[in-house]
Parts: structure tokens; sequence; C-alpha cells
């Protein structure tokens, strides 16, 4: 497989997406577009639809009305992805505990007998160093920190030199130093391989710090699309409210 620097990431274009689920909507006339090689963060509460958006623009979930195009082309059920290389990074990572780390980040090339043995091996390790896991391939997923698991998942989806990556919530169930150091990745990963990267999450440590530009959405609806900066400065009542919220428990202090 040749060099993704010779495919640029490319354009997500979402029009009028909405979707129900026995009747009750999760997403509600969504419009968006994010340009080739941008880092592009979802961000909002637990619960407001943002990884269904994942799933409509891999194409697993149909729309009931809209319509999601890759560089112009329609996603069709999984179609697009004959066309485009596309990846998608779990929340959970998604591992497989039976197999071997190096196994597990070739696992799609193997299956689907894209390289020979040695590629496999060879684009493995490569993958891994990239992101900082040089030389583990024999280990398991279970003598891995939770931190090490999500940039194994990592080297997996860049195993196939996608041109659109999809994180749903990378930086989940992580303390806070691993969930800097994945921040890290997203970000250089980008600027190494001009990849598209979209990105959901309710971190908003993660979504400041990576975004070239952020959508805050929430109970199904975006409610403004801009940079951080743009996003910190809004007059927006719920943004304002998400963006600020914090800690105020008005403790007293307690008389022997």
């Amino acid at each position: 497989m040749g060099s993704n620097q010779e495919t640029p990431g490319v354009r997500v274009t979402v029009s009028g997406l909405r979707k129900s689920y026995d009747g009750h909507p999760v997403l509600k006339g969504l419009d968006f577009d994010v340009a080739p090689g941008e880092i592009f963060v979802v961000m909002g509460p637990s619960g407001s639809g943002k990884s269904v958006l994942l799933k409509h623009i891999i194409g697993l979930e149909l729309p009931d009305e809209g319509e999601i195009f890759v560089n112009g082309d329609p996603v069709i059920g999984t179609q697009i992805t004959d066309k485009y290389r596309m990846a998608m990074v779990f929340q959970s990572g998604g591992l497989l505990n039976s197999l071997t780390v190096g196994e597990n980040v070739g696992l799609y090339l193997s299956e689907h007998q894209l390289e020979s043995a040695e590629a496999i091996e060879r684009i493995v390790a490569e993958k891994l160093k990239l992101v900082g896991l040089a030389n583990l391939q024999h280990h398991v997923p279970s003598e891995l920190s939770g931190g090490m698991k999500k940039r194994v998942a990592l080297a997996r989806a860049l195993a196939v030199e996608p041109q659109l990556i999809l994180y749903d919530e990378p930086t989940a169930e992580l303390d806070p130093l691993n969930a800097i150091t994945i921040g890290e990745e997203i970000y250089n990963l980008n600027q190494r391989i001009h990849v598209t990267s979209i990105v959901v999450t309710h971190d908003r440590d993660l979504a400041f710090g990576v975004a070239d530009r952020v959508a805050i959405m929430v109970e199904g609806e975006i409610l403004v699309v801009g940079t951080p900066e743009e996003i910190r400065s809004t007059s927006n009542t719920a943004v304002r409210e998400f963006i600020t919220a914090d800690f105020n428990l008005n403790k007293t202090s307690k008389t022997p």
C-alpha cells in the first residue's frame, strides 16, 4: 500500500440528516461540512446522538432523511468504503483478546488478503511505532493499559492508510495523562499524514486541544460550529452552559 501522503483526506458533507428510533428523534436535521485534512470535533453531552452520527457517516446506518457525501459521492449503505479508505476507532478500542497486538493491528489486511504476510508484518511494525508502541506485536491486549489499548486501536485504523478516521469518544475511561497522550496522537497523526479526522466527544480539553473546528451538538441538533476560539466566545446560552460547566457544591464548613 502506498503512502497516504499521495491521497490526502476526503471532504465530508452532511445535509439535512434526520434519524428516529421507535418514533424518538435522535438526529434532527444536521448540516455541516468537513474540509479535507481537517480535525472536526463534534462535542456534546452523552446521549446527544454523536455516536449515531458516526455510524451514518461510515454507512452502518441509513438516515430517515438527508444525505451524506464523501468527496461528493453519496454514502449508500457500506458501499462508500469500497471507494474510500475509512477507519473507525471505537470507544472501547474493540480489540480481540484472543489475538496478539500485531494480529489485531493487521487483522483487516490479513482477513481480506490485501497484503502478503511479510508486508503485513512490516506495516504492523510501522504503525505501532507511529503511535509509540514499537516492539509490542507479540503482547496480548490483556497485558496493556487502557491508554495503550486505545493506541493499538489507532494503529489498527492506520494500517489501512485511511483517508478518513472516525473517533468515538477516544478518551473515554482514560485518566487525564493518558487522555492527553491520545489527544496528542490524534493531532500529530493529522499533521503527519493529512487524514481527515472526525472526533465525537464530551471531553472539553480534547475538543479545544486538537480541533480545527468544533460543532456543539445537544439533543440531536448542532447549535453552533466554529473554531475553538469562536466557540469559547459564543453568546449561545446552551453552549456556554456546556463548555463552562463545573462543580459548584457550595460546601459549608462543618463544626465539631
